[in-house]
């Protein structure tokens, strides 16, 4: 599978809108039940792109899946590094962004030609992941979880260990939406960010990713950000999955061979991960 990336490649897809203040915004349905829109603002710059989510669409399968193979069986590590692109093309994913915050053997976190994430690493991630109904990890903190319950349901939780009724579970750092409110963090740096949120009903998942560290053109945004922009899409819950370097969203869109990168990821290249939230679409 040939792999594009350029940035707001998605314009060629997508239906353009561009507003009198000069901000710039598309959208359309390229694939059944997932729309995804992108924006350009210019005060402050941001760009970001969002993907809703049918969830009633019987068709539509949300997926959590680990990189490469467990290096090291009972040992400390899970899985090794792959890019989402990679994860996506095995695994047969439509869409995908990346996913848990993690940590690679003998690696410190570092950006652009100062990455030093590479595919094949040893890595494990930070909080509860499962995978098909089979749990690869845990965490003796509790963390946000978006959680695929074997009904279909798809709730935000907090977990330390996957309920018994887990299918499919995938960690973040904190909550930034719960129960309708926007929950106030200190910090107000701005950075890439890779977001999820529910609407009131639990039938809509919203994916939000930013692109930053890019004066002039994306700054990125903060927590309280995040959770205002989060807000205004309809979301009720949202958590923070892994940003920085690691934020990422690709398609394949419908009629499409390819995968396409829609953001632009702050190391000139998509990074190798150690999880990915996949979204494949029967035909």
């Amino acid at each position: 599978m040939k792999i594009v990336s350029r940035p707001l490649l998605v314009v060629m897809l997508l239906h353009l809108a561009v507003c009198a203040n000069g901000e710039m915004s598309v959208t359309n349905e390229v694939l059944p039940g997932v729309f995804i829109h992108a924006e350009t603002r210019t005060n402050p710059p941001t760009r970001l792109f969002v993907a809703e989510v049918n969830l009633k669409n019987p068709k539509l399968r949300l997926r959590v899946s680990a990189g490469g193979p467990d290096p090291d069986g009972p040992g400390k590590w899970q899985t090794t590094l792959m890019p989402p692109t990679e994860i996506a093309a095995r695994e047969k994913f439509d869409l995908v962004v990346n996913g848990d915050f993690f940590k690679a053997r003998g690696v410190n976190d570092g950006e652009g030609t100062n990455a030093a994430f590479r595919a094949k690493q040893w890595a494990l991630v930070d909080g509860p992941a499962v995978t098909d109904g089979k749990t690869w990890a845990t965490t003796t903190n509790a963390r946000p979880c978006l959680v695929v319950h074997t009904n279909n349901f798809v709730t935000i939780e907090r977990l330390t260990r996957p309920p018994a009724d887990a299918w499919e579970v995938i960690a973040g750092n904190t909550v930034l939406v719960k129960d309708g409110v926007a929950v106030p963090h200190p910090g107000k740096v701005r950075h890439p960010r890779t977001v999820v949120g529910l609407d009131a009903t639990g039938t809509k998942l919203t994916i939000l990713v930013v692109d930053g560290r890019k004066p002039g053109i994306a700054i990125g945004m903060s927590y309280d950000e995040l959770a205002a922009e989060m807000l205004r899409l309809g979301c009720v819950q949202a958590l923070n999955l892994d940003g920085g370097g690691s934020s990422v969203m690709a398609v394949r869109a419908v009629g499409k061979d390819k995968m396409e990168i829609l953001n632009a990821p702050t190391d000139g290249r998509e990074r190798a991960v150690a999880n990915v939230l996949g979204i494949a679409v029967g035909k």
